[in-house]
């Protein structure tokens, strides 16, 4: 009997160890995949460079239009696409740990909705200027994860019913939305529709800043509660016997991947399908038993990269919102998630 403890023992470790080697893995080649997009994306566009050019402009030397292309237009886009899809994943994978279901991300349950009504009402309502927008497509993301937590509260949340009230949500908010839209003038209209898209296009170190300071931090929060949410994913009875308060964890967890997704809206307009995948992305490479933070924000940094590259380049010269890209990819993931779901 001791013996057969032992071996069980042993093999546990065994397993443990292999999981966490292969995630140590797998963010190694995520981390060096993003370099080597970023690089790529420093180096190519209208304008071409070499390597040596793009180190000297980074250092304040060489030609001072080089130095414009790449230092103010070039690595603030490639910077906040690299935060903003961190930021994306590790939501995504706050809510899909908290509820534990792969379909409760931020731009399903409505969130991203949310945030995007704050946004019309700041900009059709108030003619409201960048930072306006960003802070009512915030307060847009608050409030409505809100209504949607009140409504699904019934001594408790359930994961399933915070989806279904989220797609509730989310169904009036768009409704609301085109009813601002429809009834708005041809100049806000526009710039509505340009804003709800979600681009990275024009996207400087100024008006990047909201988000290159409040990310990281709430990144860092998160990774400090992280086995708190690993204990969740068992269940709250199991994470309360193990001394977790589920509930005020998950309260404060879904707080923050609120915050990351409104921030990220707020940034660059509403981006769906990176907070969706990326979670489920990093579990199947690093076959986690949970879904790794870490691992999270490093899929989603490299997918949204991804797609604004493919957005910029891969339409002869016509640069796409970047939203148009991964909102066309994740219906596709959204609808082979349906099925595999339905299936088990």
């Amino acid at each position: 009997m001791v013996a057969r403890t032992l071996l069980l023992g042993n093999s546990r470790g065994m397993i443990n160890s292999r999981v966490s080697l292969r995630v140590v893995l797998t963010n190694g080649v995520l981390l060096l995949l993003s370099l080597l997009l970023a690089v790529f994306s420093l180096c190519y566009g209208s304008l071409n460079l070499t390597l040596a050019q793009v180190w000297q402009a980074l250092h304040g030397m060489g030609e001072p239009g080089v130095i414009t292309v790449v230092a103010q237009w070039r690595a603030p886009r490639i910077v906040l696409a690299l935060l903003l899809g961190a930021g994306l994943g590790v939501s995504g994978a706050i809510f899909q740990s908290a509820i534990r279901n792969p379909l409760g991300s931020p731009d399903v349950v409505g969130f991203n909705t949310g945030a995007y009504t704050g946004a019309l009402v700041t900009i059709i309502l108030l003619n409201g200027s960048y930072y306006q927008i960003a802070s009512g497509a915030l307060l847009g993301g608050i409030a409505a994860a809100a209504l949607v937590w009140l409504l699904a509260w019934r001594e408790g949340i359930v994961g399933f019913r915070l989806i279904i009230v989220g797609l509730g949500v989310a169904a009036l908010l768009s409704a609301f939305n085109t009813w601002l839209i429809v009834t708005s003038s041809l100049e806000s209209a526009m710039s509505a529709a340009l804003w709800g898209a979600g681009s990275l296009n024009g996207m400087t170190w100024a008006k990047g800043q909201p988000a290159l300071l409040c990310i990281p931090l709430t990144i860092i929060m998160v990774l400090l509660m992280g086995k708190r949410l690993q204990l969740m994913e068992m269940g709250d009875d199991s994470a309360r016997a193990l001394g977790v308060n589920a509930e005020a964890s998950r309260l404060w967890l879904m707080l923050f991947g609120i915050i990351l997704t409104a921030i990220a809206t707020a940034s660059a307009g509403p981006i769906s399908f990176i907070a969706l995948a990326a979670p489920q992305i990093a579990r199947r490479m690093t076959h986690a038993s949970s879904v790794p933070l870490f691992s999270a924000a490093t899929t989603g940094a490299l997918l949204l990269l991804a797609a604004d590259i493919t957005a910029q380049h891969s339409f002869n010269g016509v640069q796409l919102p970047v939203g148009a890209v991964t909102v066309s990819i994740g219906g596709l993931y959204l609808i082979w998630l349906l099925i595999r779901e339905s299936r088990r």
